[in-house]
């Protein structure tokens, strides 16, 4: 683009920190294309995350394998990779302080974390914590001095960063839940707060020899900006199906306002009663009609969510998702069992391999004593039979 004189000038913002020697090659390249004067801004964002919602934002990147569970706990990961993971995360964190602005000038801050005793738990800390007190150090290119804290200021909140292991309650993340958003992260296509879904194209047969329909896929955006989603994400889905056909009557009562009044807009004939209707009605018909873009938006959000709650009702009553969660809460909290988990990883009925697995585990982990190996070797009979993938439990086994 410098080469090509292809902008009058140039504006270069940059997701994540540009490296000394990368900046130098761009210095070069303007040089070289005699566009120096033209580049008037270099811009580091410091944006190595992505914000899901107002409260909650991922590490994540593209490549997502590189940043998760599964990749630091791999037994045969080089030191190499770990730090690269560990570089990753420590960078992402800045780039999130830096963002949010909590860690001013001259602020002392506390970092706590329950880590395992091994050899990388410390590392972690050690690099966060160096990254941030060599930036608080420079003074005069601190990215910690913002507006609201000027220069010889002094603030004395100590701001908290709490780094959780997720080793402590690894039972959580296995467990069949009961809410919206939790059902929907865990029975849908649901990623960076999109879900994709397969349409059913109804029980139509195709004709002999023709080639099967395809399913048309559709894509929701479940954000912010979604009323619904906001006020009921963190609701049982009993409640959520409630709600949702509540809001469905609710938009009919309105529509049905809407046509009542236009069809007394339409009266005609010119006497007393109905001019004096018509005016009565002038108003409510305007106030109808203003309301229209909102009451359209009210219908394309009650589609979405009968669409998304359906889709996930068909996962609840084909893999009686509902028994599975009932029956882990009580695992969870030690309550008594009304059904012998033997029963339940034999029934066919009952859920996918995956959803069984889950459930063994969940009991695994939440036991005080792990089972004899008697008991075991049924437990992995009845898994093998049931189609399951014994794998998770020989590392769970090693874990525990």
């Amino acid at each position: 683009d410098l080469r090509n004189q292809l902008y009058e000038s140039y504006y270069l913002n940059f997701i994540s920190a540009i490296s000394r020697s990368k900046l130098e090659d761009i210095a070069n390249a303007a040089i070289g294309a005699n566009a120096v004067t033209q580049v008037a801004k270099v811009f580091d964002q410091y944006l190595n995350f992505i914000t899901l919602e107002d409260d909650m934002f991922v590490l994540c990147n593209q490549n997502k394998e590189l940043v998760s569970y599964r990749a630091i706990n791999r037994p045969d990961i080089t030191d190499t990779e770990m730090e690269t993971i560990m570089d990753t995360i420590v960078d992402s964190l800045f780039c999130f302080f830096v963002t949010l602005g909590k860690f001013s000038n001259f602020s002392m801050f506390s970092i706590c974390f329950p880590f395992r005793k091994d050899p990388y738990s410390m590392r972690y800390l050690e690099k966060l914590d160096k990254k941030l007190r060599e930036n608080l150090r420079d003074a005069r290119n601190s990215l910690f001095t913002g507006d609201t804290l000027g220069a010889g200021q002094f603030s004395f909140q100590r701001p908290l960063l709490v780094l959780v292991d997720r080793n402590i309650d690894l039972a959580t993340p296995l467990h069949h839940t009961w809410t919206y958003q939790a059902l929907v992260h865990d029975v849908l296509d649901f990623h960076l707060n999109r879900v994709n879904l397969e349409e059913s194209t109804g029980t139509e047969s195709s004709p002999a020899g023709a080639r099967p329909k395809k399913k048309n896929k559709k894509s929701y955006d479940l954000t912010m900006s979604d009323k619904f989603w906001q006020k009921h994400k963190g609701s049982p889905f009993p409640e959520v199906a409630e709600s949702v056909q509540q809001e469905l009557e609710s938009y009919r009562a309105q529509e049905d306002e809407v046509k009542r009044l236009k069809s007394i807009m339409g009266i005609e004939g010119e006497d007393e009663g109905a001019i004096s209707m018509l005016s009565d009605n002038t108003a409510k018909l305007t106030s109808a009609v203003s309301s229209l873009p909102e009451l359209l938006e009210k219908k394309r959000l009650i589609d979405l969510h009968t669409n998304v709650a359906t889709a996930v009702l068909e996962h609840i009553k084909s893999r009686k998702l509902d028994v599975y969660f009932e029956y882990e809460e009580k695992i969870m909290s030690k309550s008594t069992l009304d059904k012998s988990l033997l029963d339940m990883i034999s029934d066919p009925d009952a859920g996918t391999p995956e959803d069984k697995m889950r459930l063994f585990l969940i009991y695994y982990i939440s036991s005080a004593q792990a089972p004899s190996e008697i008991d075991l070797e049924q437990y992995k009979k009845a898994l093998t039979d049931a189609g399951c993938n014994l794998a998770p439990l020989s590392y769970i086994k090693q874990w525990k």
